[in-house]
């Protein structure tokens, strides 16, 4: 159904936000033999350009960096203090591992205050981000030679497969680095109607910054956001609360806290998804954003734009999970969706 190995690399390569390096390589690798042209530009986007029959363009926007932290100070007991690389749920940080990525990378254990030493009042409170502390088992003087100030941090945590599912770190978003290399293999020989830039951006978790650069470059006429959504499918839920569910097929984006997508859009992925049989449900997201902003505003004209969601379980959190059906329908639509374009009718009406 999909190539979960693949998958399994790609989420496990770090990449904070604003040090993509290692994820930017294997990807400009991957994504070579499908594409026209591969570049980058000053802040190290990948934009990998599949040519098509006329001038119009089209862009897909996956964004590569994970939530992570940097290091801010190193105290007299080598203990490593830090700050966050977009949000973070704290409660989930408690005894999890980290790599240090210094001249060396180095595992490291976030520590927090034992519950025992707790007065009853901090028992009940929910932890701060300012409440942890990365214990390396090392000494001051050991740490400082491998750790500076500066240096990025990411969780320790491989993908493995659980029932029907994928869960791991990272899939948010590099499930959709995934997706989108995929429809660039599955492309591989097919005529386009209209030039094809995938973009696999920069620093999305601390505000879209390199979709907005990329987007302004390209100037779409057309744009996809590839990203992940909430599946808040389990107990306790309200219906109204869930946003998508796992197994339920692709999300179609019709709003998210940074954009509304273009209403010609949304049913134009709704009637491409009937027509091939690809399952889908809408997504309404009420707070958080996502590169489709970037597509959507950055050229000189704006773009008709929309989004391509996969639903998560566990987002922002220390694992991340995704069903397998889920990401093959993201694949599907998000494929058929680039290749008809052509045969739409995108007045005002």
């Amino acid at each position: 159904m999909i190539q979960t190995e693949l998958l399994k690399t790609i989420s496990e390569i770090p990449g904070a936000p604003g040090f993509e390096q290692n994820v930017r390589e294997f990807v400009m690798r991957e994504a070579a033999p499908f594409a026209d042209e591969i570049s980058t530009d000053a802040m190290g986007n990948v934009i990998a350009l599949k040519k098509g029959k006329s001038g119009k363009r089209v862009m897909v926007a996956a964004h590569m960096d994970e939530i992570g932290f940097i290091v801010t100070h190193v105290d007299d007991d080598g203990f490593i203090r830090f700050h966050t690389l977009g949000g973070f749920d704290p409660k989930t940080l408690t005894s999890q591992r980290v790599i240090v990525h210094g001249k060396e990378d180095i595992i490291g254990v976030m520590g927090s205050k034992p519950i025992h030493l707790m007065k009853p009042e901090e028992r009940t409170k929910a932890p701060h981000i300012q409440d942890y502390f990365i214990d390396t088992g090392l000494p001051k003087a050991e740490v400082e030679k491998l750790v500076s100030i500066g240096d990025p941090i990411t969780r320790d945590r491989e993908l493995i497969e659980m029932g029907e599912c994928v869960n791991g770190k990272s899939l948010d978003n590099r499930v959709s680095v995934f997706i989108l290399l995929e429809v660039l293999r599955e492309l591989h020989g097919t005529e386009m109607p209209y030039d094809l830039y995938a973009v696999f951006t920069v620093q999305e978790e601390v505000g879209l910054r390199g979709a907005l650069k990329s987007g302004h470059l390209i100037d779409p006429d057309f744009g996809f956001g590839l990203d992940v959504t909430i599946a808040f499918d389990v107990p306790g839920a309200q219906p109204h609360e869930m946003v998508t569910r796992l197994g339920k097929g692709a999300a179609i984006k019709i709003m998210d806290g940074t954009s509304i997508s273009d209403y010609r859009m949304v049913r134009y992925m709704k009637e491409v998804a009937g027509k091939h049989e690809i399952p889908f449900q809408l997504e309404v997201l009420p707070a958080g954003g996502t590169d489709t902003a970037g597509v959507q505003r950055s050229g000189k004209q704006g773009a008709i734009a929309g989004a391509v969601s996969i639903p998560l379980r566990h987002i922002h959190q220390v694992i991340e999970m995704a069903h397998k059906s889920d990401i093959r329908a993201c694949i599907d639509l998000l494929k058929q969706s680039i290749l008809e374009l052509d045969q739409y009718d995108w007045s005002f009406k």
